[in-house]
């Protein structure tokens, strides 16, 4: 039959392991250091496992496929993965629309759920509600300009629901900490990716962002980097970006020094 199911693209799959939890059929598994779908019948097509990958490499495709089997896949479970029998029986009982899928679930930050199938929190997608003014003045500490997780580029994906539309804010990772204005001054209403041009695998981040602005349809991107010499791969990757995804959008520059003063906006 034509119906939806899951594929991954083996040359983007680094074998993180990552999809492997979050999906609660155990249709995932690791071999000779790729991901690989063990069988069709096993997969669903929700697509739960599709925002925890982080190099965008698992993608939902409608095409011939074997049936999907509830039998066969608690058949499957009861040998290979027992722990995951009552994440599955109770993904069976949630409607359509509710799936589970990180792509399409938004969580209430306040009240963390853990993710379908066991997958890795650090990677779930949620969205952070603004906090109460009344609540921050009482408590003397201003509130978190945050508005989503996860942030670390390798962490979200392009199709990502924060993105679309959004003003986005792709910071070094030590910006926060050396600039103390960092949430009033530069966060404030912005979507935000962070990355280290210096320690990260950064092979694919161009054709990651690209992908962001072209499938997110991003309004514009503020580049913060620290005045180290290195840190000007961040605004290098993000020119780059712009240039290839044949976008019009405005890039703003923000140089913040490592004794915590503002250098250039």
């Amino acid at each position: 039959m034509i119906r939806e199911i899951v594929t991954i693209d083996e040359e983007k799959c680094d074998g993180c392991g990552l999809c492997v939890p979050a999906c609660a059929e155990g249709a995932i598994k690791i071999i000779d250091g790729k991901a690989k779908l063990l069988a069709e019948n096993l997969c669903d097509g929700l697509g739960a496992c599709l925002g925890h990958c982080p190099q965008d490499a698992i993608h939902v495709e409608k095409r011939e496929a074997d049936n999907f089997d509830e039998e066969i896949v608690e058949e499957h479970l009861k040998k290979n993965a027992p722990e995951k029998l009552a994440a599955f029986a109770a993904q069976k009982q949630q409607p359509p629309h509710e799936c589970g899928c990180p792509s399409t679930k938004v969580a209430d930050f306040a009240k963390p759920t853990p993710p379908a199938g066991g997958g890795c929190p650090g990677s779930r997608m949620q969205s952070i509600p603004p906090q109460k003014s009344s609540a921050a003045d009482a408590s003397g500490q201003r509130p978190t300009e945050l508005r989503q997780w996860p942030v670390q580029l390798h962490l979200v994906p392009p199709t990502a629901p924060f993105l679309q539309g959004a003003d986005v804010l792709f910071a070094a990772d030590c910006a926060p900490f050396a600039y103390p204005e960092f949430h009033r001054d530069i966060l404030k209403g912005k979507a935000l990716i962070i990355a280290c041009p210096k320690l990260d695998d950064t092979s694919n981040y161009v054709n990651k962002i690209t992908a962001m602005i072209t499938q997110g349809q991003i309004k514009s991107l503020t580049i913060c980097h620290m005045e180290v010499p290195c840190c000007g791969g961040l605004l290098m990757m993000a020119r780059q970006a712009v240039a290839d995804s044949g976008q019009n959008i405005p890039i703003e520059s923000v140089c913040v020094g490592v004794r915590g003063e503002l250098i250039e906006r």
